[in-house]
């Protein structure tokens, strides 16, 4: 129960006792929270104090709101460290999900400017690229692009379908040693909204990969648009 006599906000009061039910289990991922008017009726408040602690808690991610349906408990997000360098793949095998993959797109392509640089060869050299949609027990997770040098090794479409990129490259008997990466806030637009079952404008990470050979060489470029809603990523820091 609030407290009214309390200095603490109400909004702030009744944001916290939502929270506790979520962090408690007591309200599980996707269970529909009640509504606005059997909180302001439990609470004793005005509509108007509980729809502020409401959009605090969407805000803030607790929440999400569907449109028709009502307002839900947030799925829980992956969390990924950044360290070391993983796959997809690897890396949702080690959370005890299920990855796949949807191809989207596989094709050879010439290099335009930026992506000839990254992979520090010519202009209009021949590539692969790669558009796929991966997932998490069926979930969309992201949404992938990648370019990789054809004169590096030979790739085909069962390949990429089948598993992991990093698998297939070793396979072929290279060594990935290292990658740079670099992420950023964004929003999602129409084409990646509707690829990964969220509404445009929605919340998204953009990260960027360049991973590199033991020998020096650039092996991939990778441009990928994760949900915002479902990953976040970690890091360890130490002074």
């Amino acid at each position: 129960m609030i407290d009214k006599t309390s200095p603490m906000p109400l909004y702030f009061q009744i944001e916290e006792a939502i929270k506790q039910k979520i962090d408690k289990g007591e309200w599980e991922s996707e269970t529909m929270i009640p509504s606005e008017r059997e909180f302001a009726e439990n609470y004793e408040v005005s509509r108007m104090t509980v729809r502020q602690a409401i959009n605090n808690l969407v805000n803030d991610g607790y929440l999400t709101r569907q449109k028709g349906k009502g307002t839900f408990v947030s799925a829980k997000k992956i969390e990924q460290k950044l360290l070391g360098l993983t796959s997809f793949t690897e890396d949702m095998k080690s959370r005890g999900l299920r990855p796949a993959s949807r191809l989207i797109s596989f094709q050879k392509t010439t290099a335009e400017n930026r992506v000839a640089k990254a992979l520090e060869i010519k202009e209009d050299q021949i590539i692969y690229e790669i558009k796929r949609v991966r997932l998490a027990n069926d979930i969309p997770m992201a949404f992938e692009t990648t370019y990789v040098p054809s004169d590096l090794l030979e790739l085909n479409e069962s390949h990429i379908k089948q598993g992991s990129l990093y698998s297939e490259v070793e396979n072929a008997g290279f060594v990935i040693d290292y990658a740079t990466q670099s992420l950023e806030a964004s929003i999602s637009r129409e084409a990646e909204s509707e690829i990964l079952e969220i509404t445009k404008g929605a919340a998204v990470l953009l990260i960027k990969r360049q991973t590199y050979l033991t020998t020096g060489r650039p092996l991939e470029l990778v441009q990928s648009v994760y949900r915002g809603d479902r990953y976040k990523f970690m890091i360890d820091m130490k002074r």
